[in-house]
């Protein structure tokens, strides 16, 4: 069987054809909607790293749910997705065939929706916009980061799991979506018609200090065309002889595994980067060979939100001294998942391996500790403005990592 690999959000996407072996006893299932909760439980059965299952026998979840009956599809599909609930982990988990291609086109550095990114408000539960992407339809009705999303089509969102947004927010170019916005005690409403929205992978933009320019480069994920536009960004804050660099890692949740790779190896020469244990023990390091594009200082900023592909690119630099890092701790998604495709164009993404710092530290629910540890303004998470690209001079975690800088640099 061929696979096609790509890592994403600490993810590694394998799409490839059903790996379902059924006995000639077993035949019968092969076209029926327990076929597909079969399929589900032998991909776990043979990917899932924690050979334990989380203390489950995992024997006996087979014989329990191929003993019930199921007439539907959807049927089918929540049982897969109460069958995995079982492993207590919160990556491994069922997609529907729209939710493959919303990830799909999400770490291609595009998809169709509306331009809005949201986040849940650890203190209220509510959903808080984090940023509208610039030329969106969200941007050109007005709703800007801060504001809280009550409902969609009339859904409350409080009734909305976050990592289901999508399955809300994404649909077909043309289609439309109403969104109710609270912007402080003011309510409004927003039909807006969704469109193909292509995400910019970085922006950057030079910063005057008293020690001379510094390039200020932000990633708000880490999609396909990452690596590619952080070269061009280099090359570029090269050519205009900046003497240093802070790269803003700070809410961004990850993206595509190997961007963060290959961008590590910009900025390092030859050091081994990180490495990842399977289901089997069986280790693979990424490595550095360089030639690297800049020698110059770096320091990168990171809090609570950032997570998987963020902390790799993180964690290997500081390790080997390469950044100093400020900020908050970030957010410990230390696994590496898969993705599988079942028969009908649903899929599992799976939990296949863990990974470990150059220096071999699990960071997993622990996350990568900041060399400088600075609080965001008024205690509260770094939010970027649509349409600005250096950060104001009142962000404390902004200010500290400038001042590392310059003083790196003098």
């Amino acid at each position: 069987m061929s696979k096609v690999y790509m890592q994403v959000m600490g993810i590694g996407l394998a799409i490839a054809t059903p790996i379902l072996t059924l006995s000639t006893a077993e035949a019968k299932l092969e076209n029926s909607h327990k076929a597909l909760v079969d399929q589900a439980w032998q991909i776990v059965q043979e990917e899932y790293v924690d050979r334990t299952f989380n203390q489950q026998d995992w024997q006996q979840v087979r014989q329990d749910y191929l003993s019930r009956s199921y007439t539907s599809k959807r049927q089918a599909y929540v049982a897969v997705s109460n069958m995995l609930r079982q492993l207590q982990d919160p990556y491994t988990r069922f997609l529907p065939p729209d939710g493959i291609k919303s990830l799909v086109d999400n770490v291609s550095g595009g998809f169709i929706g509306v331009g809005i990114t949201v986040s849940l408000d650890p203190l209220t539960k509510e959903w808080q916009v984090v940023e509208t992407v610039t030329g969106s339809p969200a941007a050109a009705a007005g709703i800007q980061p801060q504001d809280i999303v009550v409902s969609i089509n009339g859904t409350p969102t409080s009734e909305i799991d976050p990592r289901q947004a999508n399955e809300y927010i994404i649909g077909a170019v043309g289609s439309k979506v109403t969104v109710q916005i609270r912007r402080g005690q003011e309510f409004s409403r927003y039909k807006l018609v969704r469109e193909q929205i292509d995400v910019n992978p970085l922006v950057y933009e030079v910063q005057e200090t008293t020690a001379g320019n510094v390039g200020y480069i932000r990633m708000p994920a880490f999609t396909t065309k990452s690596a590619q536009a952080m070269k061009s960004a280099l090359t570029d804050l090269e050519k205009q002889d900046v003497k240093g660099y802070v790269l803003d890692l700070r809410q961004n949740p990850g993206g595509v595994f190997e961007a963060s790779i290959d961008i590590a190896r910009m900025w390092m020469g030859k050091n081994r980067l990180i490495s990842s244990v399977d289901e089997k023990g069986e280790k693979q390091e990424f490595v550095a060979y360089g030639p690297v594009l800049t020698n110059k200082p770096l320091v990168i900023l990171v809090d609570e939100k950032s997570a998987s592909a963020s902390e790799v690119l993180a964690a290997a630099l500081q390790d080997h001294k390469r950044a100093k890092l400020v900020g908050t701790p970030t957010f410990g998604k230390g696994v590496v998942q898969v993705l599988k495709s079942l028969e009908d164009g649903s899929g599992l993404v799976v939990t296949v391996a863990k990974y470990y710092t150059p220096k071999g530290k699990n960071i997993n629910q622990l996350g990568v500790k900041p060399d400088i540890f600075v609080k965001g303004e008024d205690g509260k998470p770094f939010q970027p403005q649509s349409g600005q690209v250096l950060p104001p001079q009142s962000d404390p975690q902004y200010a500290r990592g400038l001042k590392v800088l310059t003083k790196n640099l003098e």
